[in-house]
């Protein structure tokens, strides 16, 4: 499910809030997704977040997952 939640949001650029595991929240766009880490992309700057320090990942909007959710 994780796979295939991160694809979404990579293929269709979805903006996105990142909120780390002591209150820190990054915004744009995931442009990667490594074994260990993220690429968020925001304003032509580029943030390389490792997930060991990811609390949450939220869209901007409601997203598709899967066929099931049509």
């Amino acid at each position: 499910m994780k796979e295939n939640f991160l694809k979404y949001l990579i293929e269709n650029k979805v903006p996105v809030t990142v909120f780390l595991l002591y209150g820190v929240k990054l915004q744009g766009i995931v442009t990667a997704d490594e074994q260990d880490a993220l690429l968020l992309q925001r304003d032509g700057h580029t943030q390389l977040v490792f997930k060991h320090a990811i609390s949450t990942v939220m869209p901007s909007g409601v997203i598709k997952t899967s066929e099931k959710e049509e």
